[in-house]
């Protein structure tokens, strides 16, 4: 199972297994998943990794 890094709109970054309908372009990088960090819903995004 592949893991997606995510980030709240509170700022919180986390991992994830489950990223509702990623390869669904068109409804936007954006879905509601449950912060652990905030312990509500909130919007989320992929975050995406530089290598230095």
């Amino acid at each position: 199972m592949e893991r997606t890094v995510v980030r709240c709109v509170d700022g919180h970054v986390f991992s994830t297994t489950s990223f509702p309908m990623q390869k669904a372009e068109r409804l936007g990088p954006g879905r509601l998943l449950r912060c652990p960090r905030c312990a509500r819903l909130r919007s989320v995004v992929p975050v995406t990794l530089q290598k230095q």
